[in-house]
């Protein structure tokens, strides 16, 4: 059953992308302050030469617009007129909002009719390829499906591990050991999660108990205070996810770990094991062998498979020499 229910974002205001993403994309709001409000309704952006030109048929006017040299040179070429009606034409169209890329100032009459119009618009410090390169990535991950998943997450080696039980059942405990090992921390008992590129899900914590544990009889622990900032990660990619389930001899328990099992999250098949919890098995070392088991097969390499493999072949001769 999937663990965590997509919840996709279908806009994002221009206040909410401008709060996020001011300084990593250098930006310097100039005009239309009342248009905060407007909505982004697509996870990219536009150079509207095309409509500054004229032809506007194919206009992408629901996406952030973005003014670079061609365009502003392409402007300085008009007349004052002709610029102000072709300023007067994009303004509406409805779109969230304007960037001007490489610091390059929009004259008075543009922004004036922003403000009149009630559409923002920036300067940005960033050349305009390089702009619309981290604008766009930007705007996939606001606009990217959101869920919770309720279990720890844990980085070991690379591989990104999320940790589910019932309460009680050893996850703090087993995720304290793995952080003694030198393993590091991303989340404790919930962990966000996000669809990065459509395909690979991102794990996280919320910022507000980020490198903070829980621990039943000890109270609130600080993991990169206690264990060092090496004990924590701020996001990883998630690789697998490991339910600990208490011993029970009547569970359907892989065995030879030939058939691979999954779980959806968001919608994303994951790798997905179950560990029985008994007194005396050493959770911690097992949930790594798990880990380092799914690398291999990420890699490859499934050992199952190989002595099927060898087992196979060793029956299918010994009956030819039979023969």
């Amino acid at each position: 059953m999937p663990i965590a229910k997509p919840q996709a974002k279908k806009y994002v205001t221009v206040e909410d992308f401008h709060q996020q993403n001011s300084r990593a994309l250098g930006l310097q709001l100039l005009s239309g302050h009342a248009g905060l409000n407007r909505k982004i309704r697509e996870p990219t952006v536009n150079r509207p030469g095309l409509a500054l030109a004229g032809f506007t048929k194919y206009f992408a006017g629901k996406r952030i617009q973005v003014i670079g040299s061609a365009e502003s040179n392409f402007l300085k070429s008009l007349s004052r007129s002709k610029r102000e009606l072709r300023y007067r034409d994009l303004m509406s169209r409805g779109i969230p909002c304007l960037v001007f890329c490489r610091k390059m100032n929009p004259e008075k009459v543009l922004l004036e009719i922003a403000e009149e119009k009630k559409i923002p618009v920036f300067k940005s410090d960033l050349i305009t390829m390089k702009f619309i390169n981290l604008a766009t990535l930007a705007l996939e991950l606001d606009f990217a499906s959101r869920g919770s998943v309720q279990g720890s997450m844990v980085d070991i080696l690379g591989v990104g591990v999320i940790l589910r039980g019932e309460s009680g059942i050893g996850k703090s405990e087993s995720v304290l050991a793995l952080i003694e090992r030198g393993y590091s921390l991303v989340s404790d008992d919930v962990t966000r999660v996000t669809i990065l590129d459509g395909v690979h899900v991102i794990g996280t914590s919320a910022e507000t108990t980020r490198n903070h544990m829980e621990v039943r009889g000890i109270g609130i622990i600080n993991v990169a205070s206690m264990f060092g900032v090496k004990s924590i990660r701020k996001d990883k990619q998630v690789d697998l996810v490991v339910t600990l389930k208490v011993w029970d001899h009547s569970m359907l328990i892989e065995r030879v770990g030939i058939d691979d099992e999954f779980t959806q999250i968001l919608g994303i098949d994951v790798p997905h094991i179950t560990i029985p919890v008994r007194p005396g098995r050493d959770l911690a070392r097992l949930v790594e062998v798990a880990a380092f088991q799914t690398k291999l097969k990420t890699s490859g390499y499934n050992s199952a498979k190989e002595l099927n493999d060898r087992l196979i072949h060793k029956m299918t001769t010994s009956g030819k020499l039979r023969n």
